[in-house]
């Protein structure tokens, strides 16, 4: 049988890269993967072999000393790691939003500064959106920066920062009335800073504080935690792309990225659990026979298994499509959303394959079943996306006259 999820008209080189990474999955990730996960422990020597790789600058150009790779590699690279833990595919996540972020939108002196160390991951990246008393809506962000001569000063409070602890650099999207008189839209007075910080917890840097890891039911290992800004200053030049009021756009753009990537997460561990769920339906008997010759295993395992290709299908779509340079809000909504719904199905049917044992930690899907409710809300809940979709279809289709 050849494997599902296969991905028609790479380069001899992504297969190659792809190859490399499932291999490093295999051997030094999913042996590991369920000890650590149930330690909270952060997956260090898996992410000095990811830096070995060069995995860490994937995407960026060759002139800053990464490997100038597609959004579609970036994607199947990622499809690839979240098969063999989640929460490792987390912690690239957020480093290449940042790093898109900067090859887009920094200045030149910005891009000359961090991505060279960003491309080797001695430079970490985090970005910081959501707040305590707001999700989906960004436009009610009350963290403020405030211009005082060559500086700003920041404060608020910042909530679910994945690398909150471990990056050295997060980009920051807070409120800049700064030039934007009183009345102006909500999302043309925000500015993203580029805020450096030592790794670590507590206060970081002078007005900076990464309170602590925030405890949750999975994706752990990889450390979410809050961000407080107290009259935290940053110079002026570490404002994204040297102009405030455009961080809104500025981390939509990188959210589409990430859209792409939870669609990724989603297909791999839908993958993972495809693989478990069938390996298991050959080994168990019952009433003489392995389940997997019962119909109605037969059955969950079809609807798994077509699952896992639509949800590939629209991911590689949605990925190529960014890769064109045309706009993708609509394939990345579409792709997030049916990914991240039929990860959760996927893992759902293959817990219910294992019976009693999948309730067990002894067990990989264990972990897998308590993993895939995040994806139903990183980077935009489900609503979220059905909301930018029916928006989008609306002014493809809108009626003439």
């Amino acid at each position: 049988m050849s494997r599902l999820a296969q991905t028609a008209g790479l380069t001899d080189v992504q297969r190659e890269i792809l190859s490399t990474v499932r291999d490093f999955v295999d051997k030094e990730i999913i042996p590991v993967a369920t000890e650590l996960e149930h330690r909270d422990e952060y997956p260090q020597k898996i992410v000095d072999g990811l830096k070995e790789l060069g995995l860490f600058g994937l995407m960026i150009p060759e002139e800053y000393g990464g490997l100038g790779e597609s959004l579609l590699t970036y994607a199947l690279c990622v499809e690839e790691i979240a098969r063999g833990w989640m929460s490792v595919s987390g912690i690239i996540n957020t480093h290449f939003i940042v790093a898109y972020m900067l090859k887009q939108h920094g200045t030149r002196e910005q891009k000359e500064h961090f991505l060279p160390r960003m491309a080797l991951g001695e430079v970490r990246g985090a970005f910081s959106m959501s707040e305590p008393a707001l999700g989906s809506d960004v436009s009610a962000i009350t963290s403020k920066a405030v211009k005082d001569g060559d500086e700003y000063v920041l404060n608020g409070q910042k909530m679910w920062l994945t690398n909150g602890g471990t990056s050295t650099l997060v980009a920051v999207l807070v409120r800049s009335d700064e030039g934007h008189p009183e009345g102006t839209a909500p999302h043309k007075s925000m500015t993203t800073f580029l805020v450096e910080k030592e790794p670590g917890f507590g206060e970081v840097r002078p007005g900076l504080t990464i309170p602590g890891k925030i405890d949750k039911m999975g994706y752990k290992g990889v450390d979410t935690t809050e961000l407080v800004m107290d009259d935290l200053r940053i110079p002026a030049n570490r404002v994204l792309g040297g102009t405030t009021g455009r961080g809104f756009y500025q981390m939509m753009d990188g959210v589409e990225v990430g859209r792409v990537n939870v669609a990724a997460r989603g297909c791999g561990v839908a993958q993972r659990a495809f693989e478990l769920g069938v390996s298991y339906a050959q080994q168990r008997h019952t009433f003489g026979k392995p389940i997997a010759q019962h119909q109605a295993i037969q059955f969950k395992l079809a609807e798994m298994a077509t699952k896992v290709e639509a949800a590939h299908a629209m991911m590689v779509n949605a990925a190529r499509k960014k890769d064109s340079g045309e706009r993708n809000d609509l394939e990345a909504g579409m792709a997030k959303y049916l990914a991240s719904e039929y990860c959760k199905e996927v893992v759902e049917d293959a817990f219910r394959i294992h019976g009693g044992y999948g309730f067990s930690k002894e067990y990989e899907i264990e972990r897998l079943y308590r993993e895939a409710p995040m994806l139903l809300i990183g980077e935009g809940t489900a609503e979220i996306q059905k909301m930018i979709i029916g928006r989008r279809l609306l002014e493809e289709y809108r009626l003439q006259g």
